[in-house]
């Protein structure tokens, strides 16, 4: 089980950074074609790519949550202890809801490609995701057990 998880939680981590990228590509793609006046086509594979990435990774997290993370348990002392509370609660709350937030954005992108609303949702929305997941990203600098790979 030890392999499992760190192969995991390796995956986990070090897919943040694609996730990171594509996130940030698309909101800037997004802006850019914003402001040059370009229609959008409903069918950006940059904005897709970034929703994927972001599935993928809540795939690999909830892997990590329910089966193999010894950073978390079901125990009864969850909220007393800062990195089990951290990993139990702040980091699946936070993920969930960035989650949310780029898929409703994408989904609604999409259906507004006629009406030219579609660039500024992508931009708004993913970039409200992208917020929440840095802010969720257990970083060295929290103190939290996790690295930057």
């Amino acid at each position: 089980m030890d392999i499992l998880y760190t192969a995991i939680q390796h995956a986990h981590s070090g897919l943040r950074w694609l996730v990171l990228g594509l996130l940030l590509a698309a909101i800037i793609k997004s802006a850019g074609k914003r402001r040059g006046g370009s229609v959008y086509p409903g069918k950006d594979k940059l904005a897709l790519f970034g929703m994927i990435s972001v599935h993928i990774q809540l795939l690999l997290g909830l892997v990590l949550y329910l089966w193999l993370s010894p950073k978390f348990n079901f125990d009864g002392n969850l909220m007393k202890n800062p990195v089990a509370r951290f990993y139990g609660v702040e980091h699946l709350i936070g993920m969930l809801a960035a989650i949310i937030v780029i898929t409703i954005g994408h989904a609604k992108a999409k259906r507004q490609a006629e009406l030219n609303k579609g660039w500024k949702t992508i931009s708004t929305w993913y970039l409200i995701g992208l917020i929440l997941i840095l802010i969720s990203i257990p970083w060295p600098f929290r103190n939290l057990g996790a690295g930057w790979f």
